[in-house]
Parts: structure tokens; sequence; C-alpha cells
């Protein structure tokens, strides 16, 4: 993964963590698996969040992320 795209994943994540309003837009709960996806350009992040703690289980392109 290039450098400004693990940048630009890991200010989402933390945007999101500190304010799961403010990506709204970019996060949806995954179908048929417990846990959301956060779509940053043409990647595509999966986490788990209870409200208190916030797993990253995977980062992929978005091609090969759902396999």
């Amino acid at each position: 993964m290039p450098r400004n795209w693990s940048d630009r994943i890991r200010s989402k994540i933390e945007a999101y963590a500190e304010d799961p309003a403010s990506q709204a837009n970019n996060v949806t709960a995954l179908q048929g698996r417990d846990g959301i996806r956060l779509r940053v350009g043409d990647w595509r992040v999966i986490m788990n969040s209870d409200g208190e703690v916030l797993d990253v289980l995977d980062i992929a392109p978005r091609g090969g992320i759902y396999r």
C-alpha cells in the first residue's frame, strides 16, 4: 500500500473513532457477517465497533476484501 493511502486511511479511521457521524456517508453495515465497512477511495476497511472499542479487522482494495 502506498504511504499516501495508508496516511489517508489512518486519518479516516481516527476521524470515525472520534466522531462516527463524521464518516456516516462512507460507513455501511456489512451483510452476511458482523461489522461495518469504511470506504476510503478504492480501499475498504472492515471494522467492529462495540461503542468503546474499534477493532480494525482488515484493510484491502475494493475487489478483494469481501472474499
